[in-house]
């Protein structure tokens, strides 16, 4: 299964990639779709002026902070993607956008752009955490063209047929239909892909 989303900080500090350059081959999307297993969610990114979708594993309480965005649920107190919003406006800034800006060894890196009108600085982040904060800033979720390239694709269904075949492949998609080898195989066969760009474990 495809490694799951950042990992943790210090681990993964030295091998953080360097941010995409603002706006430079980045491609607005929307979300699709949000499909739900037993233990983890995917998330599918509809590219707005194409007919591609980039599924990106990610953690169930992620999913969850996403989908409650949309629910219309109001809880009594802030979940931790409200509270980080909260901070970075109390702080003076705005979330411009967030983009999923590359992809190292099957793991998704995304950046949250945040501008206070006079510079803009860009916070190193897992896509779940990128998204959720997106949809509740209501900025525009971007994903860079070569990840799109790195990745194998989908495209969006058009006809009801394909929409119900479409449905049915959801159910037993694994992250290793989706990734292309990123490097070269070893010898005595393929490495198991690991688990898309998530919580660490």
């Amino acid at each position: 299964m495809a490694k799951k989303e950042g990992g943790d900080k210090d681990k993964d500090k030295d091998k953080s990639p360097e941010p995409a350059k603002s706006g430079t081959g980045e491609k607005e999307v929307r979300i699709y779709s949000l499909a739900t297993t037993v233990n983890e969610c995917i998330i599918f990114l509809e590219e707005l002026s194409g007919s591609r979708l980039l599924p990106i594993w990610i953690g169930i309480t992620e999913g969850q902070a996403i989908a409650i965005r949309f629910s219309g649920i109001v809880l009594p107190r802030p979940l931790t993607h409200d509270m980080l919003l909260a901070a970075i406006q109390e702080l003076g800034f705005e979330v411009k956008k967030i983009v999923v800006s590359d992809i190292k060894e099957n793991t998704f890196y995304a950046r949250i752009h945040v501008s206070d009108g006079k510079k803009t600085v860009q916070l190193d982040s897992r896509p779940s955490d990128a998204i959720a904060i997106a949809v509740r800033a209501g900025c525009p979720i971007m994903v860079h063209e070569s990840v799109f390239e790195r990745c194998q694709t989908l495209h969006k269904p058009i006809s009801e047929d394909e929409v119900s075949k479409f449905k049915e492949d959801l159910k037993s998609l694994k992250p290793e239909d989706i990734f292309k080898d990123l490097k070269k195989k070893p010898e005595g066969g393929e490495p198991p892909p690991k688990k898309e760009g998530g919580d660490a474990k």
